[in-house]
């Protein structure tokens, strides 16, 4: 059945002003009026205009001596690895490792922050980044008050097969954080020092890796998708030996170190360590943990509460891929211990958004057989439940078992449909006609022959009128360009506007409007980040900032955006770039 939908898949993805996130400033330091914890650094970089800014530092100080995350939940409910120390060891028994980071070595620099999360998020005052104290609580060197920080131990299939246990070889729980809001978010940091699950690493993360996962879990938020979030960025001098690319070309780089949340960084390999290794009793107490914290809208005393975790599981993995591929994201490592329960974003890697559209892009040259395309991830979320499955099997009644293996041949439905869904919204698409599916999966037939643009192509589609399309003139719409040059593109192009003509009491603006709601104009290209990579490994975190602001409005009409040439065909060098896992 899910070959037979594999080729409708194939058939269907086959075929303003600048605004600041955060009130800091760009200024040079020759200025009098600005100061930064670096006065070496860069002129491009972050730092405070003493004129904006009346914030007395000692309150700052107290606001964030103040600021309290909490182990006590977990800490209590699940037992904890017998063993102390960063040791390299085979864990048992227990669901979390006590691990004290290792402090990055200095001097460090704020690369990045993201107001939206220090602000709305944690409920402090973004000044607060500026402090040398917040450096040290960001990058391992002091804990917040609560902390007893964490290494969460955990297992899982990594290219399709089973490797043991895995665990946080380099990230720190600190805790867990109560906001006003009341929600409950879980703080981590990420390049923090070894665990006892760090196998043959180091613990750190570089610079360039971070960068990448600053900026992608942010802009993967702004686009409406389920992910973790970013806090801030920390870089240090601290020398840091990789292989890039796997080919004995070993280079110094430099640590850095992401301070980043989720509700929860439970995984699919949480559940897996602990019914591949017997630990049935501690299964069922971590899934209790999971549906009362995080699905409470299933009863602790429903006897199929499992099944029902399961179901919800199945939908929302569905819906999150189905979003990956609306906006052609790839994660590039949809191995089971980076798949959370629930159903968000993380453990940002090898990632690429998809330019020329072709179902067989393939972000990550670490993936020779091309596992992790962005045409197989359909596949590989349905790969995943399944493991999923087997690690809740010891729970399971029979009878369950035989219900649980039915609710998973409903991911094919429900992945088909919101698919559907959103192609149809990215189209502008009202109401329901039998032609729609051809009319998607034409449209994408011919990008793929033509290597049109992925984004730009349904972008210029949201914003030039039906007049404009009818008039097939694309001189200013480079995208559109590329597509028509297509021979059955006036084919297309009549059964789509025939089809917006029968769309009643909709106007074309209205259809411009709704279209542009759902196609991003910038999403985080791989050269883009590269770009901003290169400049931040001198110490130059300009452009970081700069992507920073336009990807929290992906959706907006930038100039910002135009002047630097993120919505431009993207340059020839772009081709040539690559990823690894190497981070």
């Amino acid at each position: 059945m899910w070959r037979i939908y594999r080729a409708l898949v194939c058939a269907l993805l086959a075929a303003a002003n600048f605004t600041r996130v955060y009130a800091l400033e760009f200024c040079s330091t020759s200025d009098p009026d600005c100061h930064s914890h670096d006065d070496t650094s860069s002129n491009s970089q972050l730092c405070i205009h003493k004129s904006k800014w009346s914030v007395n530092v000692s309150n700052l100080i107290h606001d964030l001596g103040q600021f309290r995350v909490s182990s006590k939940k977990l800490i209590e409910t699940f037992p904890i690895d017998e063993a102390d120390g960063n040791f390299v060891r085979t864990v048992k028994n227990c669901i979390f490792s006590k691990s004290i980071p290792t402090p990055l070595k200095g001097p460090l620099r704020l690369a990045a922050v993201s107001k939206d999360v220090i602000e709305e998020l944690l409920g402090l005052d973004v000044a607060v980044t500026q402090l040398d104290v917040f450096l040290q609580y960001g990058s391992g060197g002091r804990l917040f008050p609560g902390s007893v920080p964490l290494a969460h131990r955990y297992g899982g299939h990594q290219f399709g097969y089973w490797v043991g246990q895995l665990g946080d070889g380099r990230a720190h729980l600190l805790g867990q954080y109560l906001n006003r809001k009341g929600e409950i978010w879980e703080l981590q940091l990420k390049g923090s020092g070894k665990t006892p699950y760090s196998r043959s690493g180091d613990g750190r993360a570089v610079i360039r890796s971070s960068v990448r996962e600053f900026l992608c879990s942010e802009a993967m938020h702004f686009l409406g998708i389920p992910t973790s979030r970013a806090a801030s960025l920390i870089v240090s001098e601290e020398p840091v030996l990789r292989d890039q690319f796997y080919n004995g070309d070993v280079k110094t780089e430099r640590g850095a170190v992401v301070l980043r949340l989720a509700k929860s960084w439970f995984r699919i390999g949480s559940l897996e360590i602990l019914s591949q290794s017997g630990e049935t009793d501690l299964l069922r107490k971590l899934l209790d943990f999971v549906i009362s914290e995080y699905f409470g809208f299933i009863s602790s005393d429903d006897p199929d509460k499992y099944l029902v975790f399961f179901s919800t599981v199945v939908s929302e993995t569905a819906h999150l891929i189905a979003q990956w591929m609306s906006v052609g994201f790839a994660h590039g490592v949809c191995n089971t211990d980076n798949f959370s329960l629930l159903s968000i974003t993380i453990d940002y890697g090898p990632f690429g958004f998809m330019e020329s559209y072709s179902p067989n892009f393939i972000p990550n040259t670490s993936d020779d057989d091309g596992r992790y395309s962005i045409g197989a991830q359909a596949d590989v979320g349905l790969f995943n439940l399944e493991k999923l499955l087997v690690a809740l099997s010891p729970v399971l009644t029979i009878p369950q078992q035989k219900q649980s293996r039915m609710i998973l041949k409903s991911y094919v439905d429900i992945y088909q449909m919101r698919i559907h869904q959103l192609f149809k919204a990215k189209l502008g698409l009202l109401g329901e006609e039998n032609d729609d599916n051809y009319l998607i999966a034409f449209l994408l037939k011919m990008m793929e022959d033509t290597q049109s643009d992925f984004t730009m192509t349904f972008r210029q589609l949201s914003e030039v009128s039906a007049k404009h399309l009818l008039d097939k003139n694309f001189t200013q719409l480079w995208a559109l360009d590329d597509l028509s040059l297509h021979k059955h593109f006036s084919d297309w192009l009549n059964m789509y506007l025939s089809r917006l003509s029968r769309q009643q009491n909709d106007s074309d603006l209205d259809r411009q409007h709704r279209m542009k709601n759902v196609n991003p104009r910038v999403v985080l290209r791989n050269w883009m980040a590269e770009s901003a990579i290169r400049k931040a490994e001198r110490n130059d975190f300009s452009e970081v900032a700069l992507l920073h602001h336009i990807l929290s409005s992906p959706f907006t009409t930038q100039k910002t955006a135009k002047e630097a040439g993120y919505a431009a065909r993207p340059p020839t060098w772009a081709k040539r770039l690559k990823v690894s896992c190497s981070s």
